[in-house]
C-alpha cells in the first residue's frame, strides 16, 4: 500500500512539474523549428535535391550491365532455295560496361547547377525558420501585452475595492447617502469584468501562441515572463544602413542570388547539346549452342581413311571455345534536331531573365519592409511618448480626485471616471510600448541581430 502511495506521488510530482513548466522564447522559437510542418516540407524538397546533386556525381562512374539470352527455334529454315530441319538451342551470356569520354563538360555543369539548387533550398528553410521566429516573437510580446493589462485591471480592482469598503462603511453611519455604496457597487463589479476578460485575453494570446508551436496540448502551456524597460528611447539606427545588412544577409535575397546561378548554370548544361557525345564500351561473353534434333554437326577422316562424326561440344566446352572480348569507342554528333536544342537555350535565357527579376521583386518587398518596420518603430514611439504624457496627467487628475473626495468636495462617479481615465491611459501606454518593441526587434531581424527579447 505505501509503495503504491509512493508510486501515485511521485506520478503526481512529475505532472505538477511538467505542467508548471514555463517556457523561454528561445525554447519556443528552437520547438517551432524542430517541428514546424512547413519547415519539415521545405527540407524534404531539399532532401530531394541533394539526391540528385548525389546522381549527378555518380554520372562519373561507368555504368555496368549483364544480359543473359536463350532462345529455342522449332522447324524449318530457308538454305538457298531449299529448306532444312532446325530445331536448336541457343544460350549467351555478356557483362558491358560504357563510360562518357566527352561531353563539353556536361556532368561537371550538371553538377554545379544542382548544387547551386541545394544551396536556395536551404536559403529556403532558413527564409521560414525566420518568419516563423518572428511571429513566436511577436505573439510573445502579445501574451506580455495582455498580462500587464491584466495587472493594471487587478490594480484598478484592488482600488475600487477599497473605495466599496470605504463606502460601506460612511453608508452605513450615515455620513454619505446610499446611492454611493450602489456607485461603488457598480465601479467594483465592472473592474472584476475588467479582470476577468484581461485573463480571458491572456489565455487567447497563450493559446495562439500554442497553435503557432503546433503543441499537441495547449492547456498547460505557459511563457517566461521577460523583463521589459520601463522606459524606452528612440531608434536611432539608419534605415539604409538596416537595408544594405539585409541585403547581404537575408536568406530569401541569397535563395534568389543563388537561383540566378543556377539558372545560368542550366543554360551551359543546355549548350553542351551542341556538342559531340563521345563514349567508350567494353564488353566480355560467351555462347553455347545445341542442334536439337540431332547432335552430329559432320563427319570427317583418320589418318586410315575412316570416317569420323563431329558431335557437338557440351556446355562447358562451348562456353570456354566462344569466350570473347569488345572494345568500342563511338561519338554521336548532333547534325540536326529540328532546332530544338536552340530553343531550348532560347528557353533558359528567359529563365535566368525570370531569376533576376525575381531577385529585384525580393530585394524591393525586403527594402518596403524594412522601410515600414522603421516608420512602425517611429509612429510608435512617438506614440508611446504621447501615451506616458497622458499617463502622468490622468495620474496627476487621480491624485486631485482622490484628495477631493476624501475632503468631501467631489462624488464617487469624479473619482471613478478619473479612475478609468488612468486604467485607459495605462492600458494605452502599455500597447505603444509592446508595439514599439515589436518594431525594433523587427529591425533588429533585419539588421542580422537575430530575435532576442
Amino acid at each position: 500500500m505505501l509503495k503504491k502511495v509512493f508510486c501515485i506521488s511521485l506520478l503526481s510530482i512529475g505532472v505538477l512539474g511538467f505542467s508548471q513548466k514555463k517556457w523561454t522564447i528561445q525554447e519556443c522559437v528552437d520547438y517551432a523549428i524542430k517541428n514546424n510542418l512547413q519547415i519539415q516540407a521545405q527540407a524534404y524538397n531539399k532532401d530531394v535535391q541533394a539526391k540528385n546533386l548525389e546522381m549527378a556525381k555518380k554520372e562519373y562512374l561507368p555504368s555496368v550491365s549483364g544480359t543473359i539470352n536463350n532462345n529455342v527455334n522449332f522447324g524449318q529454315t530457308l538454305v538457298g532455295t531449299s529448306s532444312i530441319r532446325n530445331d536448336s538451342y541457343y544460350n549467351g551470356a555478356n557483362v558491358g560496361a560504357s563510360v562518357l569520354v566527352y561531353n563539353n563538360g556536361r556532368l561537371e555543369k550538371t553538377i554545379r547547377k544542382t548544387g547551386f539548387d541545394v544551396e536556395a533550398s536551404l536559403q529556403d528553410i532558413e527564409t521560414i525558420k525566420n518568419n516563423i521566429a518572428l511571429q513566436i516573437a511577436q505573439q510573445y510580446l502579445n501574451v506580455m501585452l495582455n498580462r500587464e493589462i491584466k495587472k493594471i485591471s487587478e490594480s484598478a480592482m484592488d482600488n475600487a475595492q477599497k473605495l466599496y469598503e470605504r463606502a460601506k462603511i460612511t453608508t452605513d453611519v450615515g455620513t454619505t447617502a446610499q446611492t454611493v455604496l450602489a456607485e461603488a457597487t457598480a465601479s467594483l463589479a465592472r473592474e472584476k469584468q475588467n479582470v476577468k476578460t484581461a485573463q480571458i485575453n491572456v489565455d487567447k494570446a497563450l493559446f495562439a501562441m500554442a497553435q503557432l508551436l503546433q503543441l499537441p496540448d495547449y492547456r498547460t502551456f505557459d511563457v517566461v515572463d521577460i523583463p521589459v524597460p520601463d522606459e524606452l528611447v528612440p531608434q536611432i539606427e539608419s534605415v539604409e544602413d538596416v537595408i544594405n545588412t539585409a541585403y547581404q544577409n537575408q536568406p530569401v535575397v541569397k535563395a534568389a542570388e543563388t537561383r540566378i546561378k543556377a539558372a545560368e548554370a542550366q543554360t551551359e548544361v543546355v549548350k553542351t547539346n551542341f556538342y559531340p557525345t563521345i563514349s567508350a564500351t567494353a564488353g566480355i561473353g560467351s555462347f553455347y549452342n545445341n542442334l536439337l534434333n540431332k547432335n552430329t554437326l559432320g563427319y570427317s577422316v583418320d589418318a586410315a581413311g575412316n570416317p569420323i562424326a563431329i558431335t557437338e561440344r557440351n556446355f562447358a566446352q562451348q562456353y570456354s571455345d566462344n569466350f570473347g572480348q569488345q572494345l568500342s569507342l563511338s561519338a554521336n554528333i548532333p547534325i540536326f534536331n529540328k532546332g530544338i536544342t536552340k530553343l531550348q537555350v532560347e528557353q533558359t535565357k528567359i529563365n535566368e531573365v525570370i531569376a533576376k527579376n525575381n531577385l529585384e521583386q525580393q530585394k524591393f518587398q525586403l527594402k518596403q519592409d524594412i522601410q515600414q518596420a522603421q516608420f512602425n518603430a517611429d509612429s510608435n514611439y512617438e506614440v508611446y511618448i504621447a501615451a506616458v504624457e497622458a499617463e502622468r496627467s490622468t495620474k496627476l487628475a487621480l491624485d486631485f480626485a482622490e484628495k477631493s473626495y476624501e475632503a468631501g468636495r467631489s462624488t464617487i462617479y469624479d473619482i471613478n471616471i478619473a479612475r478609468n481615465n488612468y486604467a485607459n491611459a495605462q492600458g494605452s501606454v502599455a500597447q505603444a510600448k509592446y508595439n514599439y518593441l515589436f518594431s525594433i526587434k523587427v529591425l533588429d531581424f533585419y539588421a542580422g541581430r537575430g530575435i532576442n527579447l
